[in-house]
C-alpha cells in the first residue's frame, strides 16, 4: 500500500490512484513485492530538520528515503519529499512542477529498490531509470 501524507503544509497530490499504480508497477518492474510506503510531502524546513537529526546533513535536499524492508523482496519506508524543492528544482530545470514531482516519487522508490546516487556512474543509472519510468507514466 502507498499512502500519501503531509507536514507542515497543505498538499494534495494530483492524480493520486495513477500516481500510487504507476509506483507500484515501477516496484514490480524491477522485481520486488510492495509491502508499504508512506510519502511525507513537507516543506524544506521540515525535510531539513530531518536531514541534520538522522543524516547528519546541514543541506537542504529535495527526497530523504528511509528504508524500513525486513525482507529483500519486499518494499517497504518512508519517503519524506519537500515540495518547496520540487517547485524550485522544476524552475531550475526548465520543467512542470508535475514533471519534477514524478521525478522525485519514483526517485524514493528506486533508492528502495537498491540504487543509489552517490557516484557518477550510480548517478548516471539513477537518471536513465527516472527517465525511462517517468516516460511509461
Amino acid at each position: 500500500m502507498i499512502n500519501f501524507h503531509s507536514e507542515s503544509i497543505d498538499f494534495k497530490v494530483k492524480n493520486p490512484i495513477k500516481t500510487k499504480r504507476w509506483l507500484k508497477s515501477v516496484i514490480e518492474a524491477e522485481g520486488f513485492e510492495l509491502s508499504d510506503i508512506n510519502y511525507v510531502f513537507c516543506d524544506d524546513e521540515y525535510l531539513h530538520k530531518i536531514n541534520v537529526e538522522y543524516l547528519d546533513h546541514d543541506t537542504l535536499t529535495d527526497i530523504i528515503t528511509f528504508d524500513n524492508s525486513e525482507e529483500e523482496e519486499l518494499i517497504e519506508g518512508d519517503i519524506f519529499v519537500s515540495v518547496e524543492r520540487i517547485t524550485d528544482n522544476a524552475k531550475d530545470f526548465k520543467t512542470t512542477f508535475d514533471h519534477e514531482f514524478r521525478r522525485v516519487v519514483v526517485h524514493g522508490v528506486l533508492h528502495l529498490c537498491g540504487y543509489y546516487d552517490k557516484t557518477d556512474e550510480d548517478e548516471k543509472l539513477m537518471r536513465a531509470k527516472e527517465d525511462h519510468y517517468i516516460n511509461l507514466w
